[in-house]
């Protein structure tokens, strides 16, 4: 969230990145409650100061035996204005409150321009896309053909958007999870959580998907009415462990990871990416957060990247890698890498991670601070997150870059300690 002090000192160059993300947020609208908010401080520091001043005659008047009721009743309606003032800025500050937290993070100076996706950048690629002497399949009828995806049936079950995984498809699945927390955990030097997939209003609004993402959201009901919120990632749980704490910077960096079902709204049942398991309402990731300080959070991200990506190349699967530009960047990041496998049926790179550094943007709202070192002013760390991946799409991209002109599919050889040495999912009567 933006400190409304930089929005009065710098109003320009906040317009100015607030146009390149093409962001709608009103900044006159801010900045007027702002001088409304000031007005009102003055005038209540005027009639306080006016209402100690008669305080003081009063006693002065009883201790000399004078009358004091006109100065008492004086000091009623002092104490009358004072409180409606103090109402009109309880109300004033809710509303820039309000309106602070639909202004989208600041950009890193190194974020491209650009109106949207078709202008991200290109920042290198692993891998060669393998050349099949056949005809690729598209993940979906793979799954048909080895009776490991079964689209019908979780449509019968809660509607389109949701898939059934069975058999050798289930067992990849939970495959896939063990060997990215294995590879995050024991090699990479992240620390494993099992957090709620269930949070309240604060926690949501702590890492920005609240309010502005409200609608992508499922909302539940909680204990005498207070909603709770579906974990759309593990990101939120995982960054929220220390609002409003107070660490020591000896604490930072910290590594979190998790493993979790996510939950998103997808609008509508038809449209893009609808067939198989690449874009549901429910879905497995294994998530990376990371809490850093401000000097050394954009190396956190070049790492944080890199183990995104190793997850990949331990599969032998392609992929390139590319950084967002100021129109397709998420709310509340300042800069963003993409990590995009290689879908055969597709032609194409599609993304299966997103890694991110949002400085101080979550971490002001959720009011965690560290102490430095050496002393001084308490400090805002800086918020990083990254999927380490996405594991139905990680599934998907290894059952088409690993399929078989029969419609099989093998195993990568990390995978096949976790598949307790299956090799080789067959097709159906194999």
């Amino acid at each position: 969230m933006l400190d409304l002090k930089v929005i009065r000192e710098q109003t320009d160059q906040v317009r100015a990145w607030l146009k390149a993300r093409h962001s709608t947020v009103d900044l006159d609208a801010i900045l007027a409650l702002d001088g409304q908010r000031r007005d009102i401080l003055g005038q209540s520091e005027e009639l306080k100061a006016r209402r100690n001043e008669g305080s003081k005659a009063v006693a002065m008047a009883k201790k000399s035996g004078a009358d004091a009721a006109a100065l008492m009743e004086k000091m009623k309606e002092l104490g009358e204005q004072v409180k409606e003032l103090d109402d009109k800025l309880a109300d004033v500050d809710t509303e820039i409150g309000r309106k602070l937290l639909e202004i989208p993070n600041k950009l890193h100076e190194t974020v491209p321009l650009g109106a949207d996706e078709r202008e991200n950048v290109e920042v290198r690629r692993w891998g060669e896309p393998k050349k099949f002497s056949f005809e690729p399949k598209a993940h979906w009828d793979i799954g048909e053909l080895t009776g490991t995806i079964d689209s019908e049936r979780g449509v019968k079950l809660a509607g389109s958007r949701f898939t059934v995984l069975s058999g050798l498809g289930a067992r990849l699945e939970r495959a896939m999870a063990n060997y990215m927390l294995d590879l995050h955990c024991l090699k990479q030097g992240y620390t494993e959580y099992n957090v709620p997939l269930m949070v309240s209003t604060e926690t949501m609004t702590g890492t920005g998907q609240l309010p502005k993402f409200a609608e992508d959201l499922y909302k539940i009901g909680g204990d005498d009415d207070v909603p709770l919120w579906l974990i759309p990632t593990a990101e939120v749980p995982l960054t929220n462990l220390h609002s409003g704490e107070t660490l020591s910077e000896d604490d930072l960096p910290m590594y979190m990871t998790a493993y979790t079902p996510c939950f998103r709204r997808e609008a509508g049942s038809y449209g893009k990416d609808v067939r198989g398991i690449m874009r549901l309402h429910q879905f497995d990731k294994v998530e990376m957060v990371k809490l850093c300080t401000p000097e050394t959070s954009y190396d956190e991200l070049e790492k944080l990247t890199a183990d995104a990506e190793s997850v990949l190349q331990g599969l032998g699967l392609p992929y390139r890698v590319i950084v967002l530009c100021s129109g397709d960047i998420g709310f509340g990041s300042a800069k963003t890498y993409d990590v995009e496998v290689w879908l055969p049926s597709q032609n194409c790179y599609r993304e299966i991670s997103s890694c991110s550094n949002c400085e101080d943007f979550q971490t002001r709202r959720m009011n965690c601070r560290y102490r430095p070192a050496g002393g001084g002013k308490l400090r805002y760390p800086h918020s990083l997150n990254g999927s380490g991946l996405a594991i139905g799409r990680a599934v998907l991209a290894v059952i088409e870059n690993y399929q078989q002109e029969d419609g099989s599919v093998v195993i990568p050889d990390a995978l096949v300690p976790y598949m307790g040495g299956v090799k080789v999912i067959p097709p159906v009567g194999k």
